[in-house]
């Protein structure tokens, strides 16, 4: 029987060129899926290249396997196939979203309820934590062995796309899939050393200011709090120093949602994350944006305190003081 990931195998066994891109910020899971990838394909002979959404990628993923191949989209030409990675659309792409349209065959590859289809081969399922285990069974059909090299990427695509393994995507599967990446050669101490542990000065001290700014809403049933561009200036933090900064206000107990704000650019980005099964995704799609029902974010325009009210009344406990 042909499945999505059958079709995808026979693609890209027949592509002449292949591009692999995830979506514009990316966190641990785009970067970990987008390098795993394009390392089984290079070993299984096909001629793949990792493209940037944007400027740049998080300095912090620079210790994975084939970081350094990053190429920007306007250096690439358009490929045979363009793989799209944790992306729930083409906008979503950024920079690489031309070298989308101009390819004979897209495939989508992700895990997000709100994933609009658009590829001609869709590797989609919700129900998996990571995208990065996507790739990890479509490397089966791939009939690639996989390397220390691979398995470490995809292993820190599932890592952070879980929380280190406590948010509420962390199933058996979850942790089955993590296993075999250990066989496969993963260091899970090292790991997390290298992605948790190696942080900038100046990123602790902006989580100490976002720390100070705690506030609790909706009768202490949410707790939120903001960065600011000035706070980028003057701590010498940097944008992606804030991919996991919501934690610090997830940590508080007696809550079921968090979130962080970020003023960037002229832009409000909101970061949302549920405790208590609370399904964020939906807000966050009310909104304009999308994600999990464990964590999601949007972006608007306007002035804070209209943005973060509109939000508050879609959260529990709206209304109570």
């Amino acid at each position: 029987m042909s499945t999505p990931f059958h079709r995808a195998a026979v693609y890209l066994r027949h592509a002449k060129s292949v591009a692999v891109a995830a979506h514009i910020h990316p966190d641990g899971d785009a970067v970990g899926s987008v390098l795993g990838l394009t390392l089984a394909l290079r070993d299984a002979g096909i001629a793949a290249v990792p493209v940037l959404a944007e400027e740049s990628v998080s300095p912090t993923y620079s210790f994975l396997p084939g970081y350094g191949l990053f190429m920007r989209a306007a250096d690439v030409e358009v490929p045979d196939v363009f793989v799209a990675l944790d992306t729930t659309s083409l906008e979503r792409l950024g920079e690489a979203e031309p070298l989308a349209t101009g390819a004979q065959t897209v495939i989508d590859i992700d895990h997000h309820p709100d994933n609009s289809l658009f590829g001609a081969v869709n590797v989609v399922d919700s129900n998996i934590a990571s995208s990065g285990q996507l790739v990890w069974r479509l490397i089966e059909r791939l009939e690639v062995s996989v390397t220390h090299e691979i398995a470490l990427c995809l292993y820190v695509a599932l890592l952070t796309d879980t929380g280190r393994f406590q948010y509420q995507n962390t199933t058996p599967t979850a942790f089955r899939d993590a296993a075999a990446m250990v066989d496969a050669g993963v260091d899970p101490a090292e790991t997390a050393r290298l992605v948790y542990q190696n942080r900038a000065p100046e990123a602790l001290v902006l989580d100490s200011r976002a720390m100070s700014r705690i506030t609790l809403a909706n009768g202490g049933r949410v707790a939120y709090s903001f960065v600011s561009q000035e706070d980028f200036v003057e701590t010498g933090a940097r944008s992606e120093d804030t991919e996991n900064l919501v934690d610090v206000v997830r940590v508080l107990g007696g809550i079921d949602v968090a979130f962080l704000v970020r003023l960037l650019d002229g832009e409000v980005r909101v970061n949302l994350r549920s405790k208590t099964g609370f399904d964020v995704g939906a807000v966050a799609r009310e909104l304009g944006c999308g994600g999990h029902a464990a964590a999601a974010g949007f972006t608007a325009v306007g002035p804070l305190d209209e943005i973060v009210a509109s939000l508050l009344v879609r959260l529990p406990g709206a209304g109570e003081s």
